[in-house]
């Protein structure tokens, strides 16, 4: 690990946030463009994500399976405006087979082997899970289905950024059919909760969430809703979405029900998401310019404890060092140890500090003379003795208080970038300045839309319920409008 500062926000927001990335061996660049590498501390915090937000998707009654990473590209013609929404960013597979070239030195293409159907890399799964469902569901008994999986995605960029933007990235897609558009919209609510709930208990994230605007809406979707959070540097980040297919997919893929009185009907879909750029956003919502900084409830270590001793000591320390982890284990789940002798006490504290691990607890002679330890917090670096006989349940305790802290400070940085404007000049300075959400009357003209987007490079984020049936003006063309939106600059 490279013991290198980390730049200041303020100074270089970007390079902040590669030297965190890197400081705290979170992931790097590959030998392929575009792709990333997610190193075993960064994929252990996936892990933790991916663990949680699964059970709480088990829990709603969703079954996990996996579809194959290719789909026949016939199956994007099939719903015209998924294709239309995806045909720029597909990978296509055209061939089966390399062969050695002429000269001996590389392969090439083997030419002969051109396969009869172009394959698409998977860009998302609609089609190849609707080819499925089509199969698998035939009376009212077979619904609701409610199927998702964990896979990874391939979409051409062009810009790219580790967990924020990348090639391929990791995901996870929900998709759900039903017999009625009433219970399919409340599938459709309750997954969208579902992931704010996981951003507050888990992330220690405070969001918005609503309804987005028709040209922001998923491919082939009649409605889509997505949740937004603010970052430090004043720009969103939308890192979970959640949409109402209507019966648009059910029609091209042929799903179809018999229902309990006999009738053939056309089924009501949901598909919702979130992706490894939340991997982003907990980055660059926690973090300081002393490092990563991590919500108990996610990290992958929640305690380490560092011995401070010297040759003399070092078998009297390291012994009273693993007691404490034993009796901490017993309060308090992710406690590692620190017992290298190859590197300083204070490489130590440097290392944990840029990897964010919630708590350190340091362990010295003097300490173990006056049964006591030091116990750093790393959300706000105050230090505390503490005696060995209250350690663990208050060690418990403190990581309650850092995930209600991070969390708390996740509000305010959202409420404090939110900015209710009444005309274009006040909103263009908004964005220009500081940034953060403006909250504005919109008429919903997409030409407005797009001319707002072209003056500040601000984007519709979505309808908040505190914004619809806000009758006011439109920000831009000064007609009547019926809810005020969000708008920001974001990732």
């Amino acid at each position: 690990m490279s013991n290198k500062g980390i730049t200041p926000r303020e100074e270089d927001y970007s390079q902040w946030y590669f030297d965190i990335l890197e400081r705290a061996e979170l992931a790097e660049n590959s030998s392929v463009r575009g792709c990333m590498v997610i190193k075993p501390y960064g994929y252990a915090i996936w892990e933790n994500i991916q663990k949680n937000l699964d059970k709480m998707i088990k829990d709603a009654g969703v079954k996990n399976a996996y579809f194959p990473l290719f789909i026949p590209k016939s199956f994007f013609s099939k719903e015209a405006s998924h294709v239309k929404g995806f045909a720029k960013e597909c990978a296509i597979v055209t061939h089966y087979r390399l062969k050695e070239n002429e000269a001996g030195d590389g392969v090439e293409v083997d030419e002969n082997s051109k396969l009869e159907e172009e394959l698409v890399v998977r860009p998302t799964s609609e089609t190849i899970m609707y080819d499925t469902f089509s199969r698998w569901v035939s009376s009212w008994r077979d619904l609701p289905l409610k199927i998702n999986q964990w896979a990874n995605i391939v979409r051409w960029e062009r810009r790219t950024r580790p967990f924020l933007r990348t090639t391929e990235f990791l995901w996870q897609e929900g998709h759900t059919v039903h017999s009625t558009h009433e219970e399919s919209v409340q599938e459709v609510m309750d997954r969208l909760e579902m992931y704010v709930q996981f951003a507050r208990d888990f992330l220690a994230m405070e969001t918005y969430h609503g309804r987005k605007s028709e040209s922001e809406k998923f491919a082939g979707a009649v409605n889509t809703y997505g949740v937004e959070a603010m970052m430090q540097d004043g720009k969103a980040l939308q890192f979970g979405t959640s949409h109402d297919l209507g019966q648009n997919f059910a029609k091209a893929f042929g799903i179809q029900f018999t229902d309990t009185d006999g009738e053939t009907k056309l089924p009501w879909q949901t598909s919702w998401g979130v992706s490894t750029r939340m991997m982003g956003a907990l980055i660059m919502t926690h973090s300081d310019d002393n490092g990563l900084v991590l919500p108990p409830n996610i990290a992958p270590i929640k305690v380490v404890v560092v011995p401070i001793f010297n040759n003399e000591n070092k078998e009297k320390v390291l012994s009273v060092a693993s007691e404490i982890v034993k009796s901490l284990k017993k309060e308090v789940d992710a406690v590692e140890l620190d017992e290298r002798d190859f590197v300083s006490p204070g490489f130590k504290f440097n290392e944990w500090e840029k990897k964010g691990v919630p708590v350190r607890i340091e362990i010295g002679e003097r300490d173990i003379e006056s049964n006591n330890s030091v116990v750093v917090r790393r959300d706000t670096g105050e230090k505390e003795s503490i005696g060995y006989e209250i350690l663990a349940s208050k060690v418990s305790d403190i990581l309650s208080q850092i995930q209600e802290n991070l969390l708390s400070k996740s509000k305010d940085n959202l409420v404090s970038k939110t900015h209710r404007v009444a005309d274009f000049e006040e909103m263009k300075s908004v964005l220009k300045g500081d940034g953060g959400f403006v909250l504005t009357g919109w008429c919903g003209s997409e030409d407005c839309e797009n001319s707002i987007k072209y003056y500040t490079k601000a984007t519709t984020m979505c309808l908040i319920k505190d914004g619809e049936g806000k009758k006011g003006r439109c920000v831009y063309c000064g007609k009547e409008s019926n809810d005020e939106w969000l708008f920001a600059k974001a990732y």
